[in-house]
């Protein structure tokens, strides 16, 4: 990336940050804007960013025109030249405009993406141009909290290796909400679901909930074999997708599990119209992670173990993709985002990081309240300070 601009993002009225291409240091104190700016860029891929904030939530406060909305542009290079990405929340959606609660939150959220100054059909498209992985704080906790965190993070691993892995997440997603709302319509007076339609969602559901669960489980086996290789002080992690879906597939065919999950969503409408939802599918699913040396399911790790697990595994991820060559579909660009990070490893493990980060070519944006911690940096880096929403050049 050699341009950052953002437009009415969180604290940043107006930014336009230019690179060098190298990676990016970010100091500061805390409260400056740091991790803003890694957010906007989050915002770069598929999904809703490092944060899983709804697009209504970053539009900076205090905006002088109340009816305009954030935007994110970027230009990356690529093998293939130079692309200009933006994307940003459209600003004639707002929330309530739609006829109820479901359809009310998706106009809302409505969000506008163009590459090289050309409107393009959803965010999933920006998954063909780069991938962004990232490490936060508020990811100290992965291992011990709900599922749906671990599967965003795996299927965030999946986006680098396979770009249409986000568009069939959205579209799985999507036919669920429009299930749910049928299987409601007796309980809301609309008459009872037509049943032709139903099948017709579920058959949807089935084939993308299929490659949904195909496309997880390669991106597990081929993240086994490159930890495997090693990661220097980096200890190794096994890691397995849990779910029906998943383990269906290992057994059967696509075509049989597709039928399986068609015949159970067909099973399951009635306890499906009491819950709201689905109860089987790959929106399910989890991921395990075990501690290879020791034996022990991440959750059961200490806190540092955690951290230099959970890096491992995005280290892993960017290995795979730097050796992927781009006629086969992967991102062109890799981008990683660490958030305070270097400050919890001790010398040897941040030493490691960035000599993997630089042997892999690829552009980091590391955020921290010391300089100091990224002096190894000095001659493949470049550094900025960041206070007040104010962003300078530095020195190291």
């Amino acid at each position: 990336m050699t341009r950052l601009a953002l437009t009415d993002y969180r604290c940043y009225a107006s930014l336009r940050l230019e690179t060098d291409g190298r990676s990016v240091v970010l100091v500061g104190p805390n409260g400056a804007g740091k991790t803003n700016l890694l957010e906007a860029i989050s915002f770069l891929a598929p999904g809703r960013g490092l944060r899983n904030a709804r697009l209504a939530e970053v539009d900076r406060l205090g905006k002088d025109r109340p009816d305009s909305a954030w935007a994110v542009a970027a230009i990356i290079a690529t093998p293939d030249g130079e692309i200009a990405v933006g994307t940003g929340r459209d600003p004639a959606t707002k929330a309530g405009s739609g006829d109820d609660e479901d359809d009310s939150e998706r106009r809302a959220e409505k969000r506008l993406v163009r590459l090289d100054g050309q409107p393009a059909k959803g965010a999933s498209i920006l998954g063909e141009v780069m991938s962004v992985l990232w490490l936060t704080p508020a990811m100290d906790r992965l291992f011990v909290e709900g599922a749906a965190g671990r599967r965003r993070f795996l299927d965030r691993l999946a986006f680098g290796l396979d770009p249409a892995h986000a568009g069939r997440i959205t579209a799985y997603e999507k036919a669920m909400r429009e299930r749910a709302k049928l299987l409601r319509g007796p309980r809301e007076g609309r008459g009872p679901a037509d049943p032709h339609w139903l099948a017709a969602l579920e058959q949807s559901m089935a084939e993308r909930a299929v490659a949904i669960a195909a496309a997880r489980l390669e991106t597990v086996a081929a993240l086994n074999v490159a930890m495997g290789e090693g990661l220097g002080p980096f200890p190794t992690a096994e890691i397995a997708v849990e779910g029906e879906t998943e383990r269906w597939l290992e057994a059967q065919p696509a075509l049989a599990c597709e039928e399986r999950l068609m015949a159970a969503l067909a099973a399951a409408r009635g306890h499906d119209a009491e819950t709201g939802g689905a109860g089987i599918g790959p929106h399910r699913s989890d991921l395990a992670v075990t501690h290879a040396a020791r034996r022990m399911p991440a959750h059961l790790c200490s806190t540092g173990e955690q951290k230099a697990l959970l890096t491992g595994i995005v280290l892993a991820n960017l290995r795979l993709q730097a050796r992927r060559p781009r006629a086969n579909g992967c991102a062109a660009v890799p981008i990683l985002l660490m958030d305070e990070v270097a400050a919890h490893f001790d010398e040897a493990h941040r030493r490691a990081l960035f000599a993997e980060i630089d042997a892999l070519g690829v552009q980091a944006w590391m955020t921290g309240t010391e300089a100091a911690l990224f002096a190894p940096l000095s001659d493949t880096a470049q550094m900025f300070r960041v206070a007040a929403a104010t962003v300078s050049r530095a020195s190291f």
